[in-house]
């Protein structure tokens, strides 16, 4: 690990101003993905900013036809909140089956979303349940956010205060766990809204998208059928060794069908 300053942010307006007046300051929220960079000497940050003891930044609420969960609120928290379970059960059990009790007991929303893991869970909720990113200086609709490979739409010194996530009229998440890290191969958020579907994936491309070809045939009837014969270009999609991009392609495929089936069954 290379040597960093290390600062514990009294306040949001504290650590924006650590993070401004940083060479290259990093925010420490949960640390699930940060800590292991920084032990592999992968990063190396000028100073570290720990969020903590920002309790204010911690929690969940409903506010209208939204569900707000604030950036420091770890995935157990959204796991096993009834606000969250009665309001948006597919966010529920998105939260409930990331990483291992470890990484969901540490690990944080604005952490999650903030990084944009290409495998993240929580990025194919933000897409799929037409969710706004909140920071302390701007909204971020969730279709500008993701940008690319580790890439959002945040700015240099920009930080995530929540997730204003809509609530859907129905709305499931199904995966293909990787058996020894959990993290998403590939996942599928199906959600429907009064203005029409949303079928985002995370896991299978360099950052979460959104499948229109299936939201539009899904608009037109919502049935397993249609979907099961539309096909993901795997031009842009990842391989690895654990997957190929083609398979990939196939896991899309599959896991909206059995989304849409848990739906309507």
């Amino acid at each position: 690990m290379h040597n960093f300053d290390y600062h514990r942010a009294a306040s949001l307006a504290d650590a924006a101003a650590k993070l401004k007046g940083a060479e290259d300051g990093k925010l420490l929220a949960g640390g699930m993905t940060l800590l292991p960079t920084l032990k592999n000497r992968l990063a190396q940050p000028s100073d570290l900013i720990d969020l903590a003891d920002l309790g204010d930044m911690r929690g969940v609420s409903i506010e209208g036809d939204e569900v707000v969960i604030r950036a420091m609120t770890p995935h157990f928290a959204v796991a096993t909140s009834l606000e969250v379970a009665a309001a948006i059960p597919a966010l529920a059990a998105l939260a409930g089956n990331i990483g291992d009790p470890a990484v969901r007991h540490r690990g944080t929303i604005g952490g999650s979303v903030a990084n944009s893991d290409p495998a993240a869970d929580y990025p194919a909720a933000v897409l799929g349940l037409d969710a706004t990113v909140v920071t302390n200086e701007r909204s971020i609709r969730g279709d500008d956010y993701f940008l690319g490979l580790f890439e959002t739409a945040l700015r240099p010194g920009e930080i995530i205060t929540s997730v204003r996530f809509k609530k859907p009229k129905r709305a499931h998440y199904l995966k293909f766990r990787h058996p020894a890290s959990g993290y998403a191969v590939v996942g599928v958020m199906v959600a429907q809204f009064a203005a029409g579907t949303r079928v985002a994936v995370t896991g299978a491309g360099p950052c979460a998208f959104r499948v229109k070809a299936m939201e539009e045939a899904l608009d037109r009837s919502f049935t397993p059928a249609a979907v099961a014969d539309i096909a993901v270009p795997h031009a842009d999609l990842m391989g690895d060794i654990h997957c190929s991009a083609e398979y990939r392609a196939h896991l899309v495929k599959v896991y909206a069908r059995r989304a849409v089936e848990a739906l309507t069954a």
